[in-house]
């Protein structure tokens, strides 16, 4: 059931996701930013390690590396889709493309079969996301087609993850213990593949660069710890869904920071995430 303070932390896993992809989206070459920024995240994981209880199933440890696998990957999907366009047609595309795939492997794997009010929710925020980046003008030499290509496969690993992740904290019995040992081989994977992909002068980065890491990395850390918390205790769909509304922030960012143009489309795209969480709220 989603409750009134997992719907909150929800929402906050949002305004947090939110950061740290605009981070990488300004920082540099995403690639290394995406690195920088998870090993961060291992850092602070090794941190935490000490004062959080480790999962106890053994079933959790097959989908625990499981987990790692697949965040790995999007470390790098996301990036490349990055680079072939922008914050505000990407992120809305791989993030609302994910729910409606979580809902599907909730309802298959886990017996989560949503009600008529929480999945109209669902499906008038994702149509809501989708719009946003729908409205993104295609851009020269195919890169539209590329970055869309690279989003649906960023939301394809998305959903994989969020599936296999609240699998996993639901098994382990200790949600935050999984998600730091997730956040721990992630980010120290991720940083290996790079150092063997592009050598030692791919972490040489300026103060600037270093420091949206480092910010990139506390987010991200925040937004993944509490949204596998949220999905120990309530729908993967739901809990999906609400975190998308990150969406809405990422537009505001794409819009003041980065001057990425918006329309007034944006608008009524954003009524309808708007009317989506209302819908997911009074539907749960």
């Amino acid at each position: 059931m989603l409750t009134n303070d997992v719907f909150f932390i929800v929402l906050l896993s949002a305004v947090l996701n939110a950061g740290w992809n605009s981070a990488i989206k300004i920082g540099g070459d995403r690639t290394t930013a995406m690195a920088l920024t998870t090993l961060v995240g291992s850092a602070l994981s090794l941190l935490a390690l000490p004062w959080v209880e480790l999962p106890g199933a053994a079933s959790a440890w097959g989908l625990l590396a499981l987990s790692i696998a697949i965040h790995t990957a999007y470390h790098f999907a996301l990036p490349l889709a990055y680079n072939h366009g922008d914050l505000g047609q990407v992120y809305p595309i791989a993030r609302g493309s994910a729910p409606v795939m979580v809902v599907a492997g909730g309802a298959l794997l886990a017996g989560e079969w949503p009600g008529a009010g929480g999945l109209l929710g669902v499906l008038c925020l994702c149509a809501g996301v989708l719009s946003l980046a729908l409205l993104k003008k295609a851009g020269p030499h195919g890169h539209h087609r590329k970055a869309v290509a690279y989003a649906l496969l960023s939301g394809a690993l998305i959903a994989a993850y969020t599936v296999v992740d609240a699998l996993g904290a639901r098994q382990s019995g200790a949600a935050i213990g999984f998600a730091v040992l997730v956040t721990l081989g992630d980010g120290i994977a991720t940083a290996l593949i790079v150092l063997w992909w592009k050598g030692p002068r791919a972490f040489a980065v300026d103060r600037r660069a270093l420091q949206l890491c480092a910010a990139a990395g506390a987010m991200q850390m925040g937004a993944y710890w509490t949204a596998v918390w949220a999905l120990a205790r309530a729908p993967m769909g739901q809990v999906s869904a609400l975190r998308e509304t990150s969406v809405l922030l990422v537009a505001l960012v794409s819009a003041w920071v980065l001057k990425e143009r918006v329309g007034p489309g944006r608008i009524v795209a954003a009524a309808l995430v708007f009317t989506g969480i209302a819908g997911i709220r009074l539907g749960s």
